[in-house]
């Protein structure tokens, strides 16, 4: 049995290990230079493998279709790949929000682990090996093989398709999988980056460019409907927002409100109520009744932020504290509280940590990852309609879809 696997990321090589184990003559074909290269950046070189929470909470973070996905993890799921990863000799720790990293800080760590069982399954595997076409056998609706760039010819028994999405182009995710699968005669969703930053319309943005606020509370509304609301971390940039908070609310941006413009609002104090806040700003006003409005908020906002303040809120920022109107004081509170802006959309797959849409799911068999079209052609990874909000979710995703392909593949 020879199984081809195109696509050296987190699913094509859990494929290959596997599909290997299982006594396959297994070929990964790789168009870099060297495997994992995306899985190498991810986690800002950290690499989040996975989260080490329950099995339902992993379906609840995927975006759509997490019922697809069943057979895939209940196989092999997030306690199954933290196993794998010790047994090679690469040790993990779970933090904040369990998410699990290599116990290093570094995602070589995992690479490194991922070749050494290759290598021990072997696995050949073939680095600067662009495929150029897959070669099917149209009557029979069966897979042959693929043609490389450079017009070789490999036949296999079976081909796995990993090739992940087109987000972080440079990395070789150029969205060849889509053409493969189109050829082949399945369809592709709608794509769209996801796990991305937001453009923001704002001029006053820009000010506050490179602060990161922590323990704030973000909401979007689309045409007044709230499509999404969290806590967390968040930073400003050049052109808008990004940080945790943000990269997950365009998940949510993308799947419900289709790049349409939409409202985002910053609660700056989600611990206090605004009678609670209320009573805070008095307190800071009756200790600074002399000083200048600018001067007498600084406890409350980090430095960046005390002259974009009193702007948003329209009150003279030179005006004396004992001078301002109650009425002021509630613009300035409903500032603090609802922060306003306007998303116009969000930033290009080059920002993107993962792609929304891909490989029609209802074209393949959950039960096995093989394609209901032709006979012997699997899919794994971000090359299928599937995504999901950050903390590992995606990798796993890529680890159970590969494991299932992989091991379906091999059964003879």
């Amino acid at each position: 049995m020879k199984i081809l696997i195109i696509g050296g990321g987190p699913a094509g090589m859990m494929a290959a290990i596997t599909a290997a184990k299982a006594g396959a003559d297994v070929v990964l074909l790789e168009k870099n230079e060297k495997t994992g290269k995306k899985l190498f950046i991810t986690g800002k070189g950290r690499c989040n493998v996975t989260n080490a929470c329950d099995t339902e909470n992993l379906f609840a973070n995927v975006m759509e279709h997490s019922k697809f996905l069943y057979s895939a993890v209940y196989g092999y799921d997030n306690q199954a790949v933290m196993q794998f990863f010790e047994d090679a000799g690469c040790h993990l720790k779970t933090e904040r929000g369990q998410r699990v990293f290599p116990e290093s800080d570094h995602s070589s760590d995992i690479l490194r682990a991922l070749d050494r069982e290759m290598q021990k399954a072997g696995v050949k595997v073939r680095l600067n090996s662009e495929v150029e076409e897959v070669l099917i056998d149209n009557e029979k609706k069966q897979i042959l093989g693929v043609r490389l760039h450079n017009r070789e010819k490999i036949m296999a028994d079976r081909l796995i398709i990993a090739t992940g999405g087109i987000s972080y182009v440079l990395t070789g995710s150029t969205g060849d999988g889509y053409r493969f699968a189109r050829e082949a005669g399945h369809s592709v969703t709608k794509l769209s980056p996801a796990l991305v930053p937001f453009n923001i319309e704002e001029d006053w943005c820009k000010q506050l460019q490179g602060l990161s606020l922590r323990n704030v509370e973000a909401t979007i509304e689309v045409e007044g409907r709230n499509i999404y609301s969290d806590f967390g971390e968040m930073l400003f940039t050049h052109y808008g927002v990004s940080g945790p908070l943000m990269l997950s609310g365009s998940s949510y941006y993308v799947h419900k409100a289709g790049n349409r413009p939409a409202k985002l609002y910053i609660d700056l104090k989600p611990a206090l109520t605004q009678e609670q806040l209320d009573k805070r700003i008095l307190r800071e006003f009756d200790a600074n009744r002399n000083k200048q409005f600018k001067n007498a908020i600084a406890t409350l906002f980090p430095a960046k932020m005390q002259n974009i303040m009193p702007m948003l809120a329209q009150i003279d920022p030179e005006k004396k504290v004992n001078e301002i109107t109650k009425e002021e004081r509630e613009r300035f509170l409903h500032t603090i509280k609802h922060l306003e802006l306007t998303i116009t959309g969000v930033r290009d797959y080059n920002e993107a940590i993962i792609t929304k849409g891909g490989v029609k799911l209802s074209e393949i068999n959950p039960s096995t990852m093989e394609s209901k079209i032709i006979k012997g052609l699997y899919f794994a990874g971000e090359v299928l309609d599937l995504d999901a909000l950050t903390g590992g979710y995606n990798l796993q995703i890529a680890w159970s879809t590969g494991h299932l392909a992989g091991e379906s593949a091999a059964e003879e």
